[in-house]
């Protein structure tokens, strides 16, 4: 049994107005923070280090994403736009303006040939990198809403949209599966061993969704969610799931009785972006011009021994 991160280890100022994502990098060295202030910063937080801002947006940023390589980070925002910036030299390398209101979430592919992008205008949108061409490759127009998150496990992407609905896409045999969630789906994500989803739905319950069958096998309850588009997340270990809340605590939840194992105060209100960490038990809060990391009392790698 994997102890759930408890201990505010490092707490960094981004400077750049409201953060409005926080977003590990694959594995797990960096992070990535997108700013109200049209910024998209890269950070080393076990030295609580800025290593680079990325900035050319139109207006400010509200997810991004980094390519499986490193290389490129992805970003949309209320622009409406799809911007990829070149990790190293801060240049933007591509950017797509089809969208027809803001871009609430982005996502590579594994290749991380392909950005998909989901957006107000009730489409989720995908785009090759390697082209030159200005038109998405394929645009998915099934929801009835805008689309709030999504992500991609391998051929299957999930987007999650304010219909109520999470749509799984399977790209290799064209077939898309639905689940209705009774209310607008918040966070949508892939537990780390892809046989799950993990949907947070607006009204302040985390249901754990069997992938292929569609069964409910546990839900989340005791945060609060009214407003807000709010991340959770399943951690590395699959044992504890964490969710943001808008009592001014990140709750995390165990994964199989779905009690609440531990509350995360923060300073501010609202904590609606989270992410957590690919490879070891570690959690990252963003809250107002805040990010925080959180670890386990046992992880001698940033406490020290």
């Amino acid at each position: 049994m994997s102890k759930c991160p408890t201990v505010r280890a490092k707490v960094i100022d981004c400077k750049q107005g409201a953060v409005r994502a926080v977003r590990y990098n694959v594995d797990g060295n960096y992070c990535i923070t997108c700013g109200s202030d049209k910024t998209v910063k890269l950070w080393n937080p076990m030295k609580n280090s800025l290593l680079k801002t990325y900035s050319g947006t139109g207006n400010e940023v509200l997810d991004a994403a980094s390519s499986s390589d490193n290389s490129q980070i992805a970003a949309g925002g209320a622009d409406r736009a799809c911007t990829v910036f070149d990790v190293e030299t801060g240049k933007q390398l591509r950017r797509w303006r089809t969208h027809g209101a803001q871009v609430n979430s982005v996502a590579f592919n594994e290749e991380s040939s392909v950005v998909f992008s989901g957006s107000m205008d009730c489409t989720m949108q995908a785009f090759d990198c390697r082209s030159r061409s200005e038109k998405p490759i394929q645009i998915f127009n099934e929801s009835t809403d805008g689309i709030i998150s999504i992500d991609v496990n391998g051929h299957e992407i999930v987007a999650g949209s304010a219909d109520g609905n999470y749509r799984i896409y399977n790209v290799r045999d064209g077939n898309m599966t639905l689940d209705y969630m009774g209310d607008s789906v918040n966070s949508i994500s892939f537990t780390p061993d892809g046989n799950c989803l993990l949907a947070g739905v607006m009204g302040g319950i985390v249901r754990l969704m069997d992938k292929s069958s569609g069964k409910l096998l546990a839900s989340y309850k005791g945060h609060q969610n009214t407003e807000y588009k709010l991340d959770c997340r399943v951690l590395q270990s699959i044992e504890h799931v964490a969710t943001g809340s808008e009592d001014g605590f990140v709750y995390v939840y165990s994964l199989l009785d779905s009690n609440i194992v531990s509350k995360l105060e923060h300073p501010s209100k609202v904590i609606h972006s989270l992410t957590a960490h690919p490879k070891k038990e570690r959690l990252m809060t963003a809250a107002g011009q805040m990010i925080y990391l959180w670890v386990a009392d046992d992880d001698t790698e940033v406490l020290g021994e």
